[in-house]
């Protein structure tokens, strides 16, 4: 086959492209509705409360009653036994009397317990529904036609369009 009878296919086709034509125009915008989405946006919420604890207040020492218990004791526990056994007796003796004495001279002034503010903060996550813009549906009207649009911008009262005119090829018979 001839490379004419190839190459004469391949000129036909470029030429068609070549008569195909764009332009740009204006149409007039009918309509603009602006289009949202839905987001969630999570944020911290705090809130603050005051509070009242109760702590105990040790009642102050007093070394007097275990003095004198001690003494009482040791004098009761020298009275029994004999030897080492009297010995014993009073050491025994001057221990638990302090014990006794101690407890004895706090019975009135024992231990307290008092209320005291404490602030507590508390925080939580809320999830906020914020809606953000993504963009504007334009419908607009082109030579009798209305057509319909998804814009990122407004675009104003008039729209700039492309309009592409190609040849329609029909088949080869």
């Amino acid at each position: 086959m001839p490379r004419i009878a190839l190459l004469l296919p391949l000129l036909a086709a470029t030429t068609l492209v070549a008569q195909a034509e764009t332009f740009v125009d204006t149409a007039r915008v009918r309509d603009v509705q602006a289009q949202y989405d839905s987001i969630t946006v999570p944020r911290q919420e705090c809130t603050t409360q005051w509070i009242n604890e109760t702590h105990r207040v040790e009642a102050p020492r007093n070394y007097g009653g275990a003095i004198v218990g001690g003494l009482a004791g040791a004098v009761v526990g020298n009275q029994v036994g004999n030897g080492h056994g009297r010995e014993a007796a009073t050491a025994l003796g001057a221990v638990v009397g302090a014990f006794t004495g101690d407890r004895i001279a706090r019975r009135g002034h024992g231990d307290r317990y008092e209320q005291v503010p404490r602030q507590v903060q508390t925080c939580q996550t809320v999830n906020e529904v914020q809606q953000r813009l993504t963009g504007y549906r334009v419908t607009y009207d082109y030579r009798g036609q209305e057509y319909t649009a998804l814009l990122p911008e407004h675009p104003g009262r008039h729209l700039q369009v492309r309009v592409s005119v190609d040849p329609v090829q029909y088949p080869s018979r």
